[in-house]
């Protein structure tokens, strides 16, 4: 018999045959097009990763969950895994229904029973799950403002794995490692979890950590979804794989973890022990402010740096796995060595050096030297392939601002000062320009609004990624529709939100098109500011008065801006 944690592990698949003839007959069922966190969750319940679950969880599980980190048997469980979808497509289903559960190209993955259809207090959920209904916390952010309305639970029946076309080679089901572990004699296998490039920091901390259990050592990155802003997964595995080599090879391995990740600090970190649990591993390496989100609304971190640790340690026995705790591990230079910060006896007579993930961001924006101390060559070397100096980057102006308060007249100016400066290729889309070529069958509901801004978004962060310089001109009166545009832009370089502060009695003054006038005869419905709110932006980058000052002035103001961000060099 194999140890308990190499033993197989069950999957929801069922065999080839039937997965063949279930294709067949899901033509029939009514499909729902799986989001790209639906797949990931779906893709870890049905290879074991999820295991004990057996499909999405039913309303009963949800709300025990929730409220006492357990489902309703009793069985530790802290994350909520439910199949969010819009109020239309709830409303077409019957309770005991089969749906096809689809990728989106409309490939099937599996079937799911609809056992349980309800609509959930989503601000009881994120206070529960991530401590606080704060829309600075990603993931409380995507709850209110990207998953749908109505959870549907039930168990999943698995047709077949996702595609993934990119490092297949790395990426292991539970069953894989397990395998694996069996075939190398390893019985203690020490995880560690990150989202972030390995510096040398992590190596030294990883092999400490390995040492100290006595065990061998998975590196186990998460490449299915992370915090907005982080480095992709691309340039990540690629930076892995340049520090591999570095480790001794016969008690190492490394596999991709297609997990989407919650940012839930202490209950996320006894999650990621249950998934290791379930890949075969003994050990896992638990760090300080072990999946943090950052900073809240009032600007102090959302859990404290060893919450993590503590839940952890309340649950290790039951989680079946024990916890190596994660040194904060700083660099001492008369030793040349990291060291433990608190094993460091000598502190005041030594040089202790560090950099944060914020100062090394910064100096990677900047081009400036990053130590060989701090990190490996070659993970700096891939690091600047994605990341140039600021000053080589696409980026993204977008003014926001009343209907007449001069937006459109600034970006053009801009436009031309920036085309005049040369390197750059650079893009107008003004909100006139943008309804006659992109949004031509738009009205100007809320909805279309909404949607208007989002390809709007789309466009300019296509031209961003590409390394050109995409100037933004509409109204965009809504927060949480410039927050998503903001943060699909700056996956790929900056987003420079311009508020054009004209007030709405100077812009009523000036009513170059008329339009307030008609708002005001009730012609035009739903007009910003008349009949429509504007949410005026609370922290832009840029906020430019217009009345009394002339355009070319206010273009300028920009320029400084975009200067001091160093996005422009200096002339």
């Amino acid at each position: 018999m194999y140890p308990q944690n190499l033993a197989p592990i069950s999957e929801l698949f069922v065999s080839y045959d039937s997965a063949q003839k279930l294709k067949q007959e899901a033509g029939d069922l009514v499909s729902h097009d799986l989001t790209p966190r639906q797949i990931c969750d779906l893709e870890l319940l049905m290879n074991g990763g999820f295991s004990p679950l057996k499909g999405f969880l039913s309303e009963e599980d949800y709300t025990s969950v929730v409220d006492t980190m357990r489902l309703a048997d009793g069985t530790l469980w802290p994350m909520p895994i439910t199949l969010d979808v819009s109020e239309a497509f709830a409303e077409k289903l019957e309770i005991g229904q089969d749906i096809a559960l689809r990728d989106q190209e409309g490939v099937i993955l599996g079937t799911m029973t609809v056992t349980d259809r309800w609509v959930p207090n989503k601000a009881h959920e994120a206070a529960q799950v991530f401590g606080a209904d704060d829309d600075a916390h990603p993931a409380v952010n995507y709850l209110h403002n990207t998953a749908g309305k109505v959870y549907l639970g039930g168990p999943v029946t698995g047709i077949q794995q996702p595609v993934h076309y990119d490092f297949r080679g790395r990426r292991d089901t539970p069953n894989e490692l397990r395998a694996l572990f069996r075939k190398l004699g390893w019985r203690k296998v020490v995880a560690f979890q990150t989202r972030n490039p390995l510096h040398r920091a992590h190596q030294e901390l990883t092999f400490r950590a390995a040492k100290e259990a006595q065990a061998n050592l998975l590196i186990h990155p998460v490449v299915g979804m992370t915090k907005p802003g982080d480095v992709d997964h691309f340039t990540r595995v690629r930076c892995y794989e340049a520090v591999l080599d570095k480790y001794p090879q016969a008690t190492t391995t490394m596999s991709l973890l297609n997990l989407a990740m919650r940012m839930a600090g202490p209950r996320e970190a006894v999650w990621h022990g249950l998934i290791r649990k379930n890949h075969g591993c003994t050990h896992f390496i638990v760090g300080r402010d072990h999946a943090g989100p950052g900073k809240n609304s009032a600007g102090e971190d959302f859990y404290g740096p060893y919450d993590a640790q503590d839940l952890f340690r309340e649950h290790e026995a039951e989680i079946g796995i024990e916890m190596v705790d994660f040194k904060h591990m700083v660099y001492v230079q008369e030793r040349a060595q990291y060291e433990p910060m608190d094993e460091i006896a000598d502190k005041d007579d030594v040089t202790i050096l560090n950099i944060s993930g914020t100062e090394l961001r910064r100096r990677l924006a900047e081009g400036l030297d990053i130590p060989e101390w701090f990190s490996f060559p070659e993970v700096v070397t891939e690091l600047r392939k994605t990341r140039p100096p600021r000053s080589q980057q696409g980026f993204t102006v977008f003014f926001t601002g009343f209907s007449g308060s001069g937006k459109s007249t600034i970006a053009n100016a801009l436009m031309v000062k920036l085309m005049e400066m040369g390197g750059r290729p650079v893009t107008l889309l003004d909100g006139d320009i943008v309804r006659k070529n992109l949004s031509s069958e738009l009205g100007f509901s809320k909805e279309h609004r909404d949607l208007n801004i989002r390809r709007i978004g789309y466009v300019a962060s296509e031209i961003t990624k590409n390394g050109g310089i995409a100037i933004c001109a509409p109204i965009a009166p809504y927060a949480t529709t410039r927050r998503a545009v903001r943060e699909e832009i700056e996956q790929f370089g900056a987003f420079i939100e311009v508020h054009v502060a004209t007030s709405l009695e100077e812009c009523e003054r000036r009513d170059r098109k008329g339009l307030y006038k008609l708002a005001r005869e009730g012609k035009i419905k739903e007009f910003t500011g008349i009949s429509d709110p504007y949410d005026v932006p609370e922290h832009p980058e840029l906020r430019v008065e217009t009345e009394n000052v002339e355009v070319d002035n206010c273009a300028h103001q920009v320029i400084l801006k975009l200067e001091s961000l160093g996005l422009i060099a200096g002339q």
